[in-house]
């Protein structure tokens, strides 16, 4: 049963590493896309005026606060709502994906989510220091985007290659595959983000209640 079992992983991460292999070109560009909103995220808030900082800094000392005071999260709640917003991003992208128009828009979403990422680490840690704003960083936000990262970018490469397609061969019978296709995928994806909220409200949650503490 183990040899069953590291066979089948072999497989899957053999899948896995020849698309990625086979669509290079297209994870590098959604890729730098998301380092470029990531950049720009940081750059944002390191040019932000006085005012803006202390909003910021307000509303995360507010935040914490409100998390020490609170005795249990209601994560059953929260669960459901985060579960809600994975499920409508991976909806977006599916749909802006299978038009030929949307590809820009998979792009402005890439790059959107990348800023908000850099956004949210440069706020932390403007507010809290480097020590207990990486600390804080790293208990909020890794856990989660160690699988909603590259389900974003498989998400947004999806969409490229059905666009390529499209263009390469507009007949009816290979857009309907194509479509097909971008569709499975999609849905695979989507159990990927929604793996990610549970890691969120279930792991990361627990994870900022106990750091909160220390800040």
């Amino acid at each position: 049963m183990r040899n069953i079992g590291k066979r089948k992983e072999s497989k899957i991460k053999q899948v896995i590493l020849t698309h990625i292999r086979n669509n290079l070109r297209e994870y590098a560009i959604v890729l730098v896309l998301f380092l470029i909103g990531f950049i720009f995220g940081i750059i944002f808030i390191n040019h932000a005026k006085e005012p803006q900082i202390e909003e910021i800094t307000s509303y995360l000392g507010d935040f914490i606060n409100h998390i020490k005071n609170e005795s249990k999260v209601n994560q059953i709640e929260l669960l459901k709502q985060t579960l809600l917003s994975k499920f409508g991003l991976a909806l977006i992208l599916w749909f802006v994906g299978s038009t030929v128009i949307g590809i820009p828009i998979v792009y402005g979403i890439t790059a959107y989510r990348g800023f908000c990422l850099g956004y949210t680490i440069s706020s932390i840690i403007a507010t809290f220091g480097i020590g207990k704003g990486l600390l804080f960083s790293f208990t909020s936000l890794l856990i989660q985007n160690i699988v909603f990262i590259p389900c974003l970018l498989a998400l947004g490469v999806s969409g490229m290659k059905l666009y390529k397609s499209i263009v390469k061969d507009k007949r009816k019978e290979n857009i309907q595959l194509e479509i097909t296709r971008h569709t499975l995928f999609c849905f695979i994806l989507m159990i990927g983000l929604e793996i990610s909220a549970f890691f969120e409200v279930y792991i990361s949650t627990n994870l900022v209640q106990i750091c909160a503490k220390y800040l």
